[in-house]
């Protein structure tokens, strides 16, 4: 009785650490200093999380930090909204790394934005460095 309750614990904690690993999200650049650096690792809530919508992407407002699939980018890129506009009846979102001159090159559509990173106050949830071993594991 025992081995199948150790199991049952085993499998409990690996779904835990699984679901808390997909609200976990590596910043890759310097492109958001100094809110946070390459190496951290943000808190996010997801837009589509196995069909639970933990925010939705159209209520995304200024100064909200999100995760997007970038049409210029390989890979999600983690840049804060800083206009809102609409053209032909779709709202679109121009985000911005905060260290970087200029904005991202193109707007982004709600569909396209996945993640949000999560505030306490006024500040997004940063676990500092820890990301450096993905980075790594990477070849980033």
């Amino acid at each position: 009785m025992t081995d199948k309750k150790e199991i049952i614990s085993h499998v409990i904690l690996l779904i835990i650490v699984l679901l808390a690993a997909s609200h976990l999200n590596v910043v890759v650049s310097g492109s958001m200093e100094p809110v946070f650096y390459r190496g951290d690792i943000v808190v996010v809530e997801k837009a589509d999380f196995f069909g639970i919508q933990e925010f939705d992407p159209s209520t995304v407002q200024v100064g909200d930090i999100v995760v997007y699939n970038a049409v210029w980018y390989n890979s999600p890129v983690i840049h804060r909204v800083i206009n809102i506009t609409e053209i032909n009846g779709t709202t679109l979102y121009m985000i911005k790394g905060d260290n970087n001159d200029v904005p991202d090159p193109y707007y982004v559509k709600a569909n396209q934005i996945r993640d949000r990173v999560v505030t306490f106050g006024d500040s997004p949830v940063v676990i500092p460095k820890l990301g450096y071993i993905t980075i790594f594991l990477k070849g980033l």
